[in-house]
């Protein structure tokens, strides 16, 4: 089996797992109703085509507007993940705690980039990153779901994690008040790239907003050393998809009671 077939199995039973998780909701015992309640809603927020046509894609509605977003199954940041939706969802329904009006936001890991959408409809400056062979994809679907409709047009960058840092991304002139991140923690072997990426990239004042899915315990143990340099707390949790959802801060900076 070559590494593409290998990469669209992987993908194929992910997302099989993920949706059969949110088909047997209907079993939750009386204590976990809300957790069945939010996971339905968010994903009303998604739908498909009527039609099937030569380009794969999906719709969601967040931010008062249907989006569309074209994927591929054969490349892990083609493809639009549940963590993603928690994220989307997340940002919509607490945009007064959160207010990302002319706030300054980077997504890292943004794959579609449904999430950098969201955030740039709800008023940011979004910079989405990913590796160059995604940035296609993502210029796309970020130009086609903003242009007219944002705020602030949203900038599509190359962030290959750990590398030229520095370079692409100067500590002098670069400021973000939000890092965000959706299942960007998986099986893959740059995890010790993606925690300094996080680390080059926080200021004292940043917030990082950050979904993961669960897996295994591995990539579950980079929670452990991401809480090295990084307050974290939980603000949302989702049994039902094996989801949870971060806020993180500088050491220390929580504490000191840096605004949101």
């Amino acid at each position: 089996m070559d590494l593409t077939s290998s990469r669209h199995n992987y993908l194929q039973n992910e997302l099989l797992q993920s949706w059969w998780q949110i088909c047997s909701l209907t079993d939750l015992s009386a204590g976990e109703k809300e957790d069945e309640q939010i996971v339905a809603e968010i994903m009303r927020r998604r739908f498909f085509p009527a039609l099937i046509t030569h380009k794969t894609w999906e719709g969601f509605h967040f931010a008062g507007h249907e989006i569309r977003i074209t994927e591929a199954t054969d490349c892990y940041g083609a493809v639009v993940w549940p963590s993603a939706l928690v994220l989307c969802y997340f940002l919509e329904t607490n945009s007064k705690q959160y207010n990302l009006v002319d706030k300054n936001v980077i997504e890292i890991g943004a794959g579609t980039g449904l999430v950098s959408i969201v955030a740039s409809l709800l008023g940011a400056l979004v910079t989405a990153t990913d590796l160059p062979e995604l940035l296609g994809n993502l210029q796309h679907n970020v130009l086609r779901n903003t242009k007219l409709k944002s705020k602030h047009q949203p900038c599509v960058k190359e962030l290959s994690w750990g590398i030229d840092l520095e370079k692409n991304f100067p500590r002098s002139s670069c400021h973000f008040d939000y890092i965000m991140a959706a299942d960007v923690v998986y099986h893959h072997p740059f995890l010790d790239e993606l925690l300094l990426t996080f680390d080059h990239l926080c200021k004292n004042d940043t917030v990082i907003l950050w979904a993961m899915k669960f897996r295994l315990e591995k990539e579950n143990q980079f929670v452990d050393r991401f809480q090295t340099l990084f307050d974290l707390e939980m603000i949302s949790n989702f049994p039902s998809l094996n989801i949870a959802l971060y806020k993180a801060m500088r050491k220390g900076s929580m504490k000191a009671g840096l605004p949101n």
